[in-house]
């Protein structure tokens, strides 16, 4: 991947040590928005399975946390916080009935999701439940939030999901993908999908997202749907007859004839691609700031889970 996708600034970070404790002092804020039902899924479908002591099935927690471990310990992760989805079903079911719903997700996966949460707040770590919204839309709506804050140097999105794309700003706002290590910015949009981030809602809406249930308009899949929408940016501004687009496409007649007999379809898979910015985020960028671990939760947390290994591992607490 070129170098301009890969972001490796940081805030500038004065590490001492006071104790046993490590200060950081950043001179501007970098603020980590994480995906946590992305990061379950991942654990729990990446690494072999685990039990508590009392048989209950605990690998996406015990993965996670891990994760979440190993990002605190970077220094110029500092101020953080976890969205989940608490309830899979959303508005947008309401919208559209195909849309996923949450049914084919393992049993032993959704058991995990209250213990996950517990153990981001004993971390010490803001957290955020989606109920009747997804969050994807909190990590959009909490990344415009704190943008406007003129100590955010940097905000990043850490999930590969790719509506989320559509969040990047520049460099301002980008996404992280933890399991390849690569950022994305609003260069590496372009070059992954083919369009910039403004138009991401769009070019799922016309080629459609499987893994969100949304099939997208008939004819029109990747190649296509980013060639035109480079060019015209929205839907909307796609002429209906071909004659008048002034790129060449293999197979426009029946690509223009397509999206005139469902651009109703269309406008409606672009909707369920578009995320929400309206969210209420009641938490300030001061408040993301990670203090350390809750000690007295955090140990005992790990204890009835049976990963003591990790019960000492944070390298601050409160």
């Amino acid at each position: 991947m070129p170098a301009s996708n890969i972001i490796a600034r940081s805030c500038y970070v004065r590490s001492f040590r006071v104790g046993s404790r490590c200060e950081k002092d950043c001179l501007s804020v970098k603020i980590h928005l994480i995906d946590g039902t992305y990061e379950l899924f991942r654990s729990h479908f990446g690494q072999p399975p685990r039990d508590t002591p009392q048989g209950r099935p605990i690998g996406a927690v015990r993965g996670l946390i891990q994760t979440l471990l190993s990002m605190l310990n970077q220094p110029e992760v500092t101020h953080v916080a976890v969205a989940f989805d608490t309830e899979i079903k959303s508005f947008r079911n309401e919208l559209f009935a195909q849309y996923k719903d949450g049914s084919d997700t393992p049993v032993e996966l959704k058991e995990q999701f209250p213990v996950a949460e517990q153990a981001v707040e004993a971390l010490g770590i803001v957290k955020w439940s989606a109920i009747n919204f997804e969050a994807d839309d909190i990590l959009a709506s909490a990344a415009v939030s704190f943008l406007a804050d003129e100590e955010v140097e940097q905000i990043v999105i850490c999930s590969p999901d790719k509506d989320l794309s559509q969040m990047v700003r520049g460099n301002k706002i980008v996404c992280f993908d933890s399991r390849k290590g690569m950022y994305l910015d609003a260069s590496g949009v372009i070059e992954k999908f083919g369009v910039p981030p403004e138009s991401i809602p769009d070019y799922l809406g016309l080629a459609g997202d499987s893994a969100d249930g949304i099939p997208g308009v008939p004819r029109w899949g990747i190649k296509a749907s980013s060639t035109l929408l480079y060019r015209y940016r929205h839907i909307e501004n796609i002429p209906t007859r071909h004659e008048l687009w002034d790129i060449k496409v293999r197979g426009a007649a029946g690509l223009s004839r397509s999206l005139e007999n469902h651009r109703k379809e269309a406008e409606l898979y672009k909707m369920l691609a578009s995320l929400r910015l309206d969210v209420p985020i009641e938490e300030t960028t001061s408040d993301l700031q990670w203090k350390g671990a809750i000690k007295s939760t955090f140990p005992r947390l790990c204890e009835n889970l049976g990963i003591n290994r990790l019960s000492t591992q944070p390298y601050m607490w409160r």
